[in-house]
């Protein structure tokens, strides 16, 4: 959707903001960190996980996942099969990603009982579940239109032709 490089910053980040919102809030949610964390302590990780989280998705997730979602065998002339395709490649990039980060700050917050691995496995799952229906239904949605209306540059008609003659 974006066609240049500025645009597809943009969009990144707006996607990744509000996947950010959803997943962050669910998570301190699912640990118990909203009541107990000040507000400073949230905005502040709030902040950390979008940083971190825009640059996994600009340089290992998005490239990876639009590569993956491109070799898939669809009809890639039907843009609501791009936009699933990559959608699912990025969702699941991301939360696989965004998991391990997860645990590593629970971790160092709370410990962490049993198998790292385990733990990791439930994370994924728990993530997976509202990330996926988030993306594809409200956030990604969302993100298009808001992108579609305030960001994207119409393209330059040239009116004039070159026999025109004044």
């Amino acid at each position: 959707m974006p066609s240049n490089k500025k645009e597809g910053i943009i969009f990144g980040l707006m996607m990744c903001f509000g996947m950010v919102c959803v997943m962050f809030f669910y998570n301190m949610y699912l640990n118990g960190l909203l009541t107990t964390l000040p507000i400073s302590g949230i905005l502040s990780q709030f902040a950390l996980t979008f940083v971190i989280a825009f640059l996994v998705e600009s340089f290992i997730v998005g490239p990876s996942a639009r590569k993956a979602a491109f070799s898939l065998p669809f009809d890639k002339s039907k843009s609501l099969y791009v936009i699933l395709a990559t959608s699912t490649c990025m969702v699941i990039g991301m939360v696989l990603c965004m998991s391990v980060y997860g645990l590593i700050t629970s971790m160092i917050m709370n410990g962490i009982e049993g198998s790292i691995l385990a733990n990791y496995g439930r994370t994924v799952l728990k993530n997976v579940i509202v990330a996926y229906p988030a993306q594809l239904l409200l956030i990604g949605p969302l993100v298009r239109f808001l992108f579609v209306k305030f960001v994207k540059e119409e393209p330059v008609v040239n009116l004039s032709t070159s026999n025109s003659s004044l």
